[in-house]
């Protein structure tokens, strides 16, 4: 457990090959943080790209200047929380502990609030007025807010140089300056900083190596060598190179990856000191796990012989959707046939263990269908392949072989 929490603890913060995207980020917030001058700028990228890692670093760094940590102060929004202009002006006051300067006073609009909360956080001149940081995460959702009013005057607030404040908005979305009115476009500064994930499998290696390289820094310099010695060992390991590309290949972003060496991570013990090739090939099948395959492991039998009746279904008509009156003669079909072990069950039963599939979210009812067909007629389709059954079916505990020959079986 020690050894994990000293691990993350020296985990590297700073995003890899993108050198130029944080000079430019620390750059713009050290005009603001040390100069008083106001910026904005959007940080785009898909999911995973680092964008917040990004920004966290470049804070880490900024605010170990001295000058910067006792001026500084950080207002982070979100859109996904902040889902209104008046919830997002209260989290404002309360981020700035400005509840009791606020108090009960009532403000005829949302810019004199907002000009209210800054002015209250002036020290003398403008040179010396202890410059803000609004981080926007999810920017776009603040976009759908009515008349975009907080973006507006945050925005306008920046351009006019009242206080200094930095505005950083975080987004995946490239067409977000479509979605601000011409007010409020008019006021940004165009400037974006774009990440994407342009390395290819050699960096993702040397990625993966510096992620879990310890630092020269590390407290026990004796076990941080044996670490590292082990960790280059296991780069150079086909397997590991194997394990590595299928990750690559699904999807190539940070925090999958993170993901991917946290659950190695956790494998480490005081016993274990190392990880080993068992502990990545672990994580990984953790990581590629398939969650609708895990819900089939603790369906009854007769729920898996109603999803392999489904699966015949799906090959005689070729994908077409079913109702349960085709699935429960499917199953009639191999009661009669190819059991005498199966018990046959009555068709209220079989047709509670049909909604229970549905409620698992294993079948679903096709668009459209009218509410008015009696349940046993509406038209429902499979949301598993024959595939994920197969796979299933080989780690179902205590199958009966029958059931086992049927799933295998050619249409019937």
């Amino acid at each position: 457990m020690i050894l994990r929490e000293r691990f993350c603890h020296h985990l590297p913060g700073k995003p890899f090959g993108v050198e130029a995207q944080y000079k430019n980020l620390m750059d713009l917030l050290k005009q603001t943080a040390v100069h008083g001058e106001s910026n904005s700028v959007l940080i785009v990228g898909p999911r995973g790209a680092g964008k917040t890692m990004l920004l966290k670093s470049v804070l880490k760094e900024l605010t170990e200047m001295k000058q910067v940590k006792e001026n500084l102060l950080q207002v982070h929004l979100n859109g996904l929380l902040q889902t209104d202009d008046k919830i997002a002006l209260k989290e404002v006051t309360r981020q700035l502990k400005l509840e009791n300067v606020v108090g009960d006073k009532v403000f005829g609009s949302f810019a004199e609030n907002l000009a209210f909360l800054l002015e209250a956080l002036r020290k003398g001149s403008r040179s010396s007025s202890r410059p803000v940081l609004f981080i926007l995460d999810e920017f776009d959702l603040f976009a759908h807010h009515r008349n975009q009013t907080l973006l507006y005057n945050l925005l306008d607030v920046a351009q006019s140089a009242q206080t200094p404040v930095a505005i950083v908005g975080l987004t995946c979305r490239l067409d977000v300056l479509e979605l601000l009115e011409k007010r409020v476009k008019s006021r940004f500064s165009h400037r974006q900083i774009h990440l994407l994930n342009t390395f290819g499998f050699k960096e993702y290696v040397e990625i993966f190596q510096q992620q879990l390289t310890l630092p020269k820094e590390f407290p026990d310099g004796r076990f941080a060598q044996e670490w590292n010695q082990n960790i280059q060992s296991l780069c150079k390991d086909k397997t590991v190179e194997d394990i590595l590309q299928k990750h690559f290949n699904s999807s190539k972003d940070f925090r999958s990856l993170h993901m991917l060496l946290m659950l190695t991570l956790s494998q480490v013990t005081v016993s274990n000191r190392n990880i080993g090739l068992t502990d990545l090939l672990a994580a990984s099948r953790l990581c590629t796990m398939d969650s609708k395959a895990n819900v089939l492991h603790g369906l009854s039998v007769l729920e898996f012989c109603l999803i392999i009746a489904m699966k015949h279904l799906n090959s005689i008509y070729e994908g077409e959707p079913f109702n349960f009156e085709m699935v429960y003669n499917e199953f009639q079909k191999f009661i009669q046939r190819r059991t005498h072990s199966m018990h046959n069950f009555e068709k209220p039963v079989i047709l509670k263990a049909f909604e229970h599939l549905h409620q698992l979210e294993l079948i679903k009812p096709m668009d459209g269908a009218s509410t008015r067909t009696q349940k046993e007629y509406q038209l429902v389709k499979l949301l598993l392949d024959s595939s994920q059954i197969m796979d299933a079916l080989q780690k179902y505990p205590h199958c009966p072989t029958e059931v086992q020959l049927w799933a295998s079986s050619s249409l019937e």
